[in-house]
């Protein structure tokens, strides 16, 4: 049995007795020790009493109610995680809570799944926290001991992550580890005992460790220099002055990080909540502009005005098509973190892919009939190998390209899939004769976020993820996935993926 002392404890803080109830069972199941407030005051008791991770708080709550809760735990509790409990799921309270310092939300009612995987969530930032803060004090007292015990700290050094240069109070180079000389393309014995100036072109980056080398260091201002070295990566350099005993300066210790993948997702950032944004927003406006014309018209009728039936479930109709794209948005965001957390491939096991590919025809089959088209299945007469892999990812996969094939496929169109064995490769084809794609598309396909508008996908719901998340899935299953299309005249999707190898299993 684990150490009660060292398992995790969250405190829930609500004025429902089922909400605590059904809390206290699911997260005690998950192994963690629950305490449970009906109250704001209760709660913060609780605090002061236990050593408290996370807290689940609802915001509406009478006398106190949750954004006091969460003002006082981030007053008192700083390193407490908060997650908001609302009733009324809304955008603005969500903003409000996130701005005051919560960690996350939930919208009730929430699924016993759904709260796992916030709980989940949260847990794993707060375990990176606590790693961080480790290496940082770690940092620092590889600093401190850095004239008494030279020898072993240079040892440490020369195996760090980042890079790692030290000058003297002249500006000449005095330590240089591996990682700094990669990011500076530069030879040790080149550089030891030369001035900055003479190892490094990049002139704002000498004067900012010159400066710091000087003793010229104010803690209250910037001390971080950016700079692009030839080959495009970006590298941030962070200095501090080196002290004696005295306090007086003998030179500048900086690390040097390579921070070109932050730029990136920098810049892919605002592209994503603008998306997002959007994507959210534009159905709930729908809804929210649809059911209230529903009201008016029953209004109406109560009234005497006739308004026929027909209209009304029309306005339905299209609130419920755009809810459904909302969910489908959202379950596409949840797969991606998924797969870019690595656990694309959950739980491996033997396969036959006929059989994955059988039940999703089968399941999709209602939806071709409704746009009376054909779907045509050509099965290997001779038994498949199997293949060792998450189930699920291969449902994703071609459960994705199917669908697609039906979206972007007209009236009274066709839709094949053929599979194959071909060089110890399990080949599949999604082939359509619908809308086809342009050729300039074709190389980002399979970018996140990426659709292709035209007269003919206007109207055609999406999230540009679903292709990412193919791709994503084919590359963790070590096989490739490959397009061909001509506008007027369908596409071509073909996936292939070794059968002699234990895919999806983690190496």
């Amino acid at each position: 049995m684990a150490d009660k002392e060292n398992i995790p404890k969250i405190l829930v803080i609500d004025d429902e007795k089922d909400i605590r109830d059904g809390c206290e069972w699911i997260l005690s199941r998950m192994g963690y020790e629950v305490f449970c407030a009906e109250n704001g005051p209760d709660g913060l008791q609780v605090l002061e009493n236990e050593d408290i991770h996370l807290v689940l708080c609802d915001i509406k709550m009478p006398g106190m109610d949750g954004f006091d809760v969460l003002a006082k735990i981030k007053e008192q509790f700083p390193s407490v995680l908060v997650i908001m409990i609302t009733g009324f799921s809304t955008v603005e309270a969500a903003v409000e809570a996130m701005k005051k310092g919560a960690y996350d939300f939930i919208s009730k009612p929430f699924t016993p799944d759904g709260l796992r995987i916030v709980i989940k969530r949260a847990f794993k930032t707060l375990r990176l926290t606590l790693e961080a803060n480790a290496l940082k004090r770690e940092q620092q007292k590889n600093l401190i001991d850095l004239e008494t015990e030279q020898s072993r700290i240079r040892t440490i050094i020369e195996t760090l992550p980042h890079g790692l240069l030290v000058t003297n109070t002249q500006g000449q180079i005095v330590l240089m580890n591996p990682v700094a000389q990669k990011c500076l393309d530069q030879g040790k014995d080149n550089c030891l005992g030369k001035n900055i100036e003479r190892c490094i072109e990049d002139k704002g980056l000498c004067d900012y460790i010159i400066k710091i080398s000087k003793g010229h260091y104010k803690a209250d201002k910037d001390t971080s220099h950016e700079f692009v070295l030839p080959d495009q990566r970006y590298i941030l350099a962070e200095g501090r002055p080196v002290l004696n005993e005295d306090a007086q300066c003998m030179g500048a210790v900086v690390t040097l990080s390579d921070i070109t993948d932050l730029k990136i997702f920098e810049r892919l950032k605002p592209e994503f909540v603008a998306k997002v944004s959007h994507e959210l927003r534009s159905p709930l406006s729908v809804i929210h502009d649809q059911l209230a014309m529903v009201i008016k018209s029953s209004d109406s009728e109560k009234s005497g005005q006739s308004v026929k039936s027909e209209n009304n479930q029309y306005l339905l109709g299209r609130a419920r098509d755009k809810t459904r794209s909302l969910i489908s948005l959202i379950g596409d965001l949840l797969d991606i973190s998924r797969i870019e957390a690595g656990k694309e491939c959950l739980d491996p096991v033997k396969v036959h892919v006929e059989d994955i590919i059988k039940k999703i025809v089968e399941y999709q089959e209602v939806q071709a009939k409704k746009k009376n088209q054909s779907i045509e299945l050509k099965l290997p007469e001779t038994e498949t190998p199997t293949l060792v892999c998450d189930p699920l990812s291969l449902e994703s996969i071609f459960g994705n390209l199917i669908t697609n094939a039906i979206k972007y496929t007209p009236e009274g169109g066709k839709i094949s899939i053929e599979m194959d064995i071909r060089d110890e490769n399990v080949r599949v084809k999604v082939k359509d004769n619908g809308f086809g794609i342009e050729q300039k598309h074709l190389p980002r396909l399979f970018e996140k976020f990426y659709r292709v508008k035209d007269d003919n996908t206007r109207f055609i719901n999406g999230t540009g993820l679903g292709l990412t998340i193919v791709k994503s899935l084919v590359d963790s299953l070590k096989g490739s996935i490959h397009v061909e299309s001509e506008p007027g005249h369908g596409s071509l999707f073909t996936v292939i993926l070794p059968c002699n190898a234990k895919t999806g299993e983690t190496e």
